[in-house]
């Protein structure tokens, strides 16, 4: 059964025939700049909810845990924005190990960004704005809910190839586009 399970997933449809050029030689030296011209084309191609993407976050006991939610913003100072309550799994895994990885996928495009670093509590005013601009917000107050920021030491992004030498660009956590390393091959969702 396992065999042939394994067999079945190798032959799903992986990427689109046709996918976009990326030449991180002319990538802007701002990431943040970057995503927001990859979140347009993601929403031009018909992606559902791109700014979705998985947290990843590690609890006290050091065991991982993932799960999907929206970026509410990329602010002046290069915080990526997201929300939680802080009762949640994932507010307590923040509080015990203030740090965590996003990881945006657009399949139709062959394209990822994994954006890892430290995370800060953003102020109650901000959280509470944060609750009231929520769809469907009946005006009522949250006192759990946080907003916090992922202040990235790394922001990778990925663009798929069929010859399987997918590229990568990083950029550190120093000044905007401060470049950790070079694109080139690399593994891809194989």
């Amino acid at each position: 059964m396992s065999e042939s399970f394994r067999r079945y997933l190798r032959g799903l449809p992986d990427f689109p025939d046709d996918l976009p050029d990326f030449d991180p030689a002319a990538a802007p030296a701002d990431p943040a700049e970057l995503f927001r011209q990859w979140l347009a084309e993601a929403l031009a191609a018909g992606e559902p909810q791109p700014h979705a993407c998985s947290l990843a976050t590690v609890g006290a006991n050091a065991q991982p845990s993932s799960r999907m939610l929206i970026l509410k913003d990329i602010d002046d100072d290069g915080g990526w924005q997201i929300a939680t309550s802080r009762t949640s799994r994932k507010g307590q895994e923040l509080a015990a190990n203030p740090r965590a990885a996003l990881n945006f996928y657009w399949p139709l495009l062959g394209r990822q960004v994994r954006v890892a670093g430290g995370v800060l509590e953003l102020s109650a005013d901000a959280s509470a704005a944060d609750w009231d601009a929520r769809p469907g917000a009946d005006g009522g107050t949250n006192p759990d809910w946080q907003l916090y920021a992922v202040r990235p030491l790394e922001i990778e992004f990925w663009q798929a190839r069929h010859d399987r030498r997918h590229i990568r660009h990083r950029y550190g956590g120093g000044p905007p586009g401060d470049v950790l390393d070079s694109p080139g091959s690399g593994s891809g969702l194989r």
